[in-house]
């Protein structure tokens, strides 16, 4: 076997990935290939490719690395069409995941305070944030073999793509193709702005739903009070009714021993709420849904 033949056996059986990565980046580099690609079809067909930007202001993951890979697949496959594949980089630079990631590091967390801090300084730390993991951004999308151009990618807090975007919008509203609609959105009290999909997961986690069981004293029964349970105690101030089930739920009247109030609740929770007031509730009475409706609190 000659020389060149063991070479080859030796790297077939036991091949260093990273090894060859660095290889295959370096010969592309060395001989710039992603412009080669476009010299050789300067007289073809264009086919123009803006990338749909990430932020830069957190470190990638795996997911990064699968849709970057998923973006690339469609220049490649154009430029093996034979079209000339311009590939613009670009950088999400606005956005709520800058604005809390400022928010954290300057301890601030609401409008007013931003306000208070200066709409100005803030954007300006905004800004200087964005930019705070480009090296790594740029390393993973060489090493993933994304050809794309980073060295004029667009940037969207810059004011000529600001302008770009008030220029589409007026040009879609000339031509009657925007429209007035509704729709329900997540909504982030503390920062009083509206909510993506992504942003909501960004900062997703379990927790305990707040419920609470309230007293509606009767008005038309002194002494005597409906339970009520919910999980949305805030909206108590502007409660209008309380509603029962005609059929499927029986209720009874029941008696605290300790403050003396007659209590109107589903039958089958007596137990659940003696074990959390921890006394025995004593039953008064079985009372129809029917005798309840019309009744006032």
């Amino acid at each position: 076997m000659s020389a060149p033949d063991r070479k080859l056996s030796a790297l077939a059986s036991s091949p260093k990935f990273p090894e060859m990565e660095q290889e295959i980046l370096q010969y592309w580099d060395q001989h710039d290939i992603y412009a080669e690609s476009l010299r050789r079809r300067s007289d073809s067909p264009s086919f123009v490719f803006y990338e749909g930007p990430p932020t830069a202001n957190g470190l990638p993951h795996p997911g990064h690395c699968l849709t970057r890979s998923i973006k690339d697949v469609f220049p490649r496959y154009k430029t093996m069409r034979g079209f000339r594949c311009e590939r613009k980089a670009g950088w999400d630079t606005h956005g709520l995941a800058v604005e809390v990631e400022v928010g954290k590091d300057l301890g601030i967390h609401s409008k007013e305070e931003i306000e208070a801090y200066g709409e100005e300084p803030f954007i300006q730390r905004c800004q200087q944030s964005v930019w705070r993991y480009m090296q790594q951004w740029q390393d993973l999308t060489r090493r993933l073999g994304f050809w794309v151009d980073l060295d004029e990618a667009y940037v969207t807090y810059h004011q000529s793509y600001v302008e770009s975007v008030w220029w589409s919008l007026k040009n879609l509203f000339d031509r009657g193709l925007l429209y007035q609609g509704h729709k329900i959105v997540w909504w982030w009290a503390q920062g009083g702005t509206a909510l993506s999909s992504g942003e909501v997961g960004q900062g997703y986690r379990e927790v305990a739903d707040p419920s609470v069981y309230v007293l509606f004293p009767l008005i038309d029964h002194p002494g005597r009070s409906l339970v009520v349970w919910t999980t949305t105690p805030w909206t108590l101030p502007s409660n209008m009714y309380a509603a029962v089930h005609p059929d499927k739920v029986e209720y009874s009247v029941v008696k605290d021993p300790e403050t003396g109030n007659e209590l109107i609740l589903a039958k089958a929770l007596i137990d659940t709420i003696s074990a959390k007031l921890k006394r025995d509730l004593e039953w008064i009475e079985d009372i129809a849904a029917a005798d309840l409706i019309g009744l006032r609190y």
